[in-house]
């Protein structure tokens, strides 16, 4: 090993004092150990800073392994086999691919990236990734996406999945496999999607906290899982991959580990050419607090670092870049030794006795399953702060010129013979020349050694991985007593959306059954949407409690962190809350327990902003409700363009397991909660809930009979048209608090002569879903009767024109137009939002009641039911102006 105290000594040769100092650090180091020099040098610098004095700041340390060679810990499993193992898995991984894509061009795959990171998977399958039959339960795996061939191929040797399902790799409908990790599509296999990247690295930190959240509450014994995350380089540009590494460190989550495969290269080239990948991530990963682990050399590197007294080896180490590192992962031994060593005459002189072959072979760190052992064992070990372990490695490392560690590698999707030779050659698999090109699966008999040997290691460390079961029962039927109170009238009082949605968290919360199982989640808005009442009687989950007084501590309400707190209160990151929900809508699978989360947050900064999230989590099959708060674009006064909501519920629309209500009154909320308690939690249907609530107060009406189906399909009558029979008949849509404009439209349509007859739209998405799959039955059963969509039924006895107006988008009401028998004209708020009065907003949006009003006249008069003077006379009257530039362009 490198003697770095005589390197520093050769800078200080005139400086006593300091040889002095040296020379006793030398003399503890021999006499205590390494442990104990650390610590003195700990506190060294920690007496400097209180002093005054400056002291090192450097984050990144020589670009060395970190843990040295005679720091190593004896390897418990059989090398032999386990490189056997490896090396079938590394062609069936190959095979899937190369198969799919020769017999269906085009269907995609990926071989390069497992092909790096198999050893960095298997160590950690043959002697630490725990299954879900573990004792305490399994941990929980976070695999790379584009590494899912090699765990497929894993699975085939244990036989998981038999390879009809390899062969039809990428071909769902023909009863194949996945291309990415997808719990959705394969739910007894995945327990995580995890290919959109940076996704995964925030998930697994927000899964390691809510972990010990599970453990704080008394719901899980979560004390012996832990949570890996396999991830690449390239993926660490990602801003959700390094952006919530600060809350692992502060919440010593020591149950998280990292492992980057640093294979240098992303889709297209280099992920660092001119700079160096592994120092830049752990300068970012030291900086926050966090236990970095390098594996960069393998121990064929050992005797020469060994050698390397004066330094000259690591100096060189460290100066080469990484596009430098990738050019020698392709060039020959000699190109290696003139231009890698050349540079010094020792350096020469140091690895003269090895061919150039043996240049060529000399292994990266992430491929050497000692080097890797060490690291994992160093990790699990590991106490109060989270692991990254950085892997050096090579992409496409096995495949020779078919692509190992060139830029094309990623998209390399087929090997010819002699590529295809040359890598069984390489891994060693019994295949045949005659066999070669059919390139068939290959895996060992039940009876073999080999097969034994993986049944084994998985049998000790609790069953396949990855495997997703579902242990957690039904809750019971939630009681109807939660809901009576907002059944009734309000009377008098003003109410928002809000607040009642809030009520009825408090409700749940309250009761003995169910409410243990709630888990409020909001990103430091409680107090703006009346949550701060929790705070007190539930408290904010702190892994440290509450080591001070808070200021507000003479209020009711005041910030009281606890470590059982309920709430989770996440600060200004709806990523990360969002990825809390994930976790605690995805208990029931993870760990065997129902959690249900409500997630509140602006409504403007929940689909637009972490929409890729909210997909993930329905991959997930998570469960749960997302509240979309100070919804609306002109509910929400004052706050202007970049709050203002009017089209979450278009985003919305597009997942397809996302049930999305707009409710105006508190009954609407109550029937929909129940229902979603019901379906996910009782029926466990793998679905979960979006609804948009408001800060705008007014009475809230008592629920009136039989109205619980239409708020759930989503459209109800609220009040029948009133009127001669010779006056014009109209139908108003309204949804959330648009709905009370729509009833004021009424009154000034009555002024006019016109009837109409008002109706709440909780959900126009269930209304398009349920009228598209009616008409996909009717044109898929010829033969029978036609089924006719709901939004059809409910107004064919009365096909009069529609008037729809919402505080959203056009294209939101637009999705139901052509189920509407008597046409819909569509009102809503495109464009973007201001800074106003709500009643200055709607007016500017056209979704007011005067604007309603004038809307229907001006439908009318096209069909002739009114004149063009009673619109023109509408309009002067109700002080619109007719010249004002359109909404949604200004």
């Amino acid at each position: 090993m490198i003697d770095r105290m005589d390197l520093v000594r050769t800078r200080y040769t005139d400086d006593e004092e300091i040889d002095s100092w040296l020379e006793s650090l030398d003399a503890v180091t021999r006499e205590r150990g390494r442990d104990a020099s650390e610590r003195l040098l700990s506190r060294l610098i920690e007496a400097a800073r209180g002093m005054g004095l400056r002291t090192p700041s450097e984050l990144s340390t020589p670009y060395v392994n970190t843990i040295a060679a005679d720091r190593q810990p004896i390897y418990p499993g059989d090398l032999d086999v386990e490189r056997r193992i490896r090396s079938v898995i590394r062609w069936n991984a190959m095979a899937m691919v190369v198969k799919s894509n020769k017999k269906y061009p085009g269907i995609g795959g990926h071989i390069s990236t497992y092909a790096s990171a198999a050893t960095l998977y298997e160590v950690a399958f043959n002697h630490f990734l725990r299954g879900p039959d573990a004792e305490g339960g399994g941990d929980q795996v976070y695999f790379q996406g584009h590494a899912a061939p090699g765990i497929y191929a894993r699975a085939y040797l244990e036989r998981g999945i038999e390879a009809p399902r390899l062969h039809a790799f990428r071909r769902e409908l023909a009863g194949g496999i996945s291309s990415y990790p997808h719990p959705w599509l394969m739910p007894d296999f995945w327990q995580f999607p995890s290919v959109s990247m940076g996704l995964s690295p925030i998930s697994a930190i927000y899964q390691a906290r809510f972990n010990r959240y599970l453990q704080a509450r008394g719901l899980a014994d979560t004390s012996r899982c832990r949570v890996w995350s396999f991830l690449g380089d390239g993926e660490m540009d990602e801003p959700e991959s390094l952006g919530a590494i600060t809350l692992a460190s502060r919440e010593r989550l020591d149950n998280l580990i990292f492992v980057v495969n640093c294979n240098l290269q992303r889709l297209d080239g280099p992920v660092r050419g001119n700079g160096k990948i592994i120092q830049e991530l752990e300068a970012a990963f030291r900086g926050a607090g966090w236990n970095v682990i390098k594996v960069i050399w393998g121990d064929d590197w050992d005797p020469l670092l060994a050698q390397d007294r004066e330094g000259f080896l690591v100096k060189r180490m460290t100066e080469a870049l990484d596009g430098d590192y990738q050019k020698y992962a392709v060039e020959s031994g000699e190109y290696i030794r003139r231009h890698f060593f050349g540079t010094h005459p020792k350096l020469l002189a140091m690895v003269q006795h090895l061919t150039d072959a043996k240049l060529r072979k000399l292994r990266r760190g992430g491929h050497d399953p000692e080097k890797v052992y060490a690291a994992y064992a160093a990790a699990v070990e590991h106490r109060d702060s989270p692991t990254v372990i950085l892997a050096k490695t090579i992409k496409g490392w096995g495949l020779g010129e078919a692509g190992e560690g060139r830029n094309v590698t990623h998209q390399q999707k087929k090997l010819s013979e002699k590529e295809l030779r040359t890598f069984r050659d390489r891994v060693g698999v019994p295949i045949s020349d005659k066999e070669l090109l059919e390139t068939p699966f290959y895996r060992p008999p039940e009876d073999s050694d080999d097969y034994q040997y993986l049944q084994e290691r998985r049998r000790a460390l609790g069953g396949p991985m990855p495997r997703r079961v579902v242990r957690a029962a039904p809750i019971e039927p939630i009681p109807a007593k939660i809901f009576e109170e907002f059944h009734q009238s309000s009377g008098d009082r003003e109410v928002a959306t809000t607040m009642v949605l809030v009520r009825l968290l408090r409700h749940l919360m309250n009761d003995p059954a169910i409410g243990r199982a709630i888990v409020p989640i909001v990103p430091d808005e409680a107090r703006t949407f009346g949550m701060d009442a929790l705070f007190r009687k539930y408290g904010i989950y702190s892994s440290l409690g509450q080591r001070y007084e808070p200021a507000d501590s003479d209020i009711v309400a005041y910030y009281r962190e606890a470590e059982d707190g309920q709430v989770l209160e996440e600060g200004i990151t709806e990523a990360g809350s969002m990825a809390s929900f994930l976790a605690a809508g995805t208990a029931y699978a993870t760990h065997g327990v129902n959690t249900i989360p409500f997630f509140f947050f602006y409504s403007m900064f929940g689909f637009q902003r972490i929409g890729d999230l909210i997909w993930q989590n329905a991959d997930a099959r998570g469960k749960g409700f997302l509240v979309g708060a100070t919804a609306g674009r002109t509910t929400l006064a004052g706050e202007g363009l970049q709050h203002q909501d009017g089209h979450s519920h278009l985003l919305a629309s597009t997942v397809p397991t996302v049930h999305a209500y707009d409710p105006a009154y508190a009954y609407e909320i109550a029937v929909i909660v129940r229902d979603g308690l019901r379906r996910m939690y009782v029926d466990r249907e793998d679905c979960f809930y979006y609804l948009t609530v408001q800060n705008e107060t007014y009475p809230m009406p008592a629920m009136p009979a039989g109205v619980e189906e239409g708020i759930l399909r989503g459209l109800y009558q609220v009040i029948a048209a009133e009127g001669p029979k010779q006056w014009p008949r109209v139908h108003l849509f309204g949804s959330a608090s648009i709905l009370n404009e729509a009833i004021r439209a009424r009154d000034l349509l009555a002024e006019r002569q016109v009837a109409a007859a008002v109706w709440s739209v909780t959900s126009y998405t269930e209304l398009r879903r349920e009228a598209l799959a009616a008409e996909r039955w009717s044109r898929l059963h010829p033969g029978e009767p036609p089924q006719v969509p709901y939004v059809t039924r409910m107004l064919a006895e009365e096909p009069w024109p529609v008037i729809a107006a919402s505080d959203y988008m056009k294209a939101v009401a637009d999705q139901v137009a052509r189920f509407v028998p008597g046409g819909l004209v569509v009102l809503g708020t495109d464009g973007f939002g201001r800074s106003d009065t709500r009643e200055a907003l709607r007016r500017f949006f056209e979704v007011d009641a005067a604007s309603i009003c004038v809307a229907t006249l001006s439908e009318l008069a096209r069909r002739e039911l009114v004149s063009p003077a009673q619109v023109q006379a509408a309009i002067e009257e109700l002080g619109i102006d007719p010249d004002k530039p359109d909404p949604t362009t200004v």
